[in-house]
């Protein structure tokens, strides 16, 4: 795959959550919610600040992340779906 984000933003491959609950219960496709967590697959340069300087990522690739539950742009590539984002919408690295 040959894709690198622009500017401050990273492409995010959501991790789907457990199949079943404790209790063995398993939740129907449409009654599941979006997953909230990923790992980062590519991360752009940084974003360019007002003195024309790049300011560094905090993220890097391969780092679990945790983000908003309607953040960033769906894309489909090579059959699989990922996340396009701006590092300022991660919540948390885990």
């Amino acid at each position: 795959m040959k894709v690198k984000p622009l500017a401050d933003r990273v492409l995010i491959k959501p991790i789907d959550p457990e199949e079943k609950k404790q209790g063995g219960i398993i939740i129907p496709d449409t009654a599941k919610e979006k997953p909230q967590e990923g790992e980062i697959v590519a991360v752009g340069p940084g974003k360019i600040n007002d003195a024309g300087n790049t300011v560094a990522m905090e993220v890097k690739k391969g780092d679990r992340v945790l983000y908003g539950k309607y953040s960033g742009t769906e894309v489909t590539i090579d059959g699989d779906e990922y996340l396009i984002m701006r590092e300022s919408d991660i919540l948390a690295v885990i």
